[in-house]
């Protein structure tokens, strides 16, 4: 199926997505906060400027978005139909990089959390992996 934008309107649109802030990563920093942690954000002293950082716990979380993180089996990531030799290396260079950021601050003696947008909804799977990631957080220290 082709594109129905133009080559110039869908590079507006794809240019306009937010790369922090997201509705994800709200979700998952107001309830931290409200379970009483503290962090920071973004944090660009640490390599691949981890989305939430907890300094006491030494613990980084990641929250990737399904599609531009290629996640596998997820509703909500199917490879574009056009240019799509150009998504398929765009995806792999994201994942290895992926990779590389969380071997890099696991020998930095890090804990690494990743948390899906696909695991944010329904809000009953929501509760679910925020209560777990909260466990993993406190059983890391």
């Amino acid at each position: 199926m082709a594109d129905c934008f133009t080559v110039e309107k869908r590079s507006r649109i794809m240019a306009s997505i937010k790369a922090k802030d997201t509705k994800a990563e709200l979700i998952v920093r107001r309830y931290l906060f409200r379970q009483g942690f503290r962090f920071r954000v973004n944090d660009v002293r640490l390599v691949g400027r981890p989305d939430i950082v907890l300094p006491k716990y030494k613990s980084v979380i990641f929250i990737h978005g399904c599609f531009w993180h290629a996640h596998q089996g997820c509703k909500y990531f199917t490879m574009p139909r056009t240019n799509r030799e150009f998504w398929e290396r765009k995806l792999q260079k994201n994942r290895e990089r992926d990779q590389k950021v969380c071997a890099r601050l696991l020998s930095l003696g890090y804990n690494v959390f990743i948390v899906w947008e696909c695991e944010l909804s329904p809000p009953k799977k929501r509760e679910e992996t925020l209560q777990g990631l909260v466990n993993e957080i406190w059983n890391s220290d």
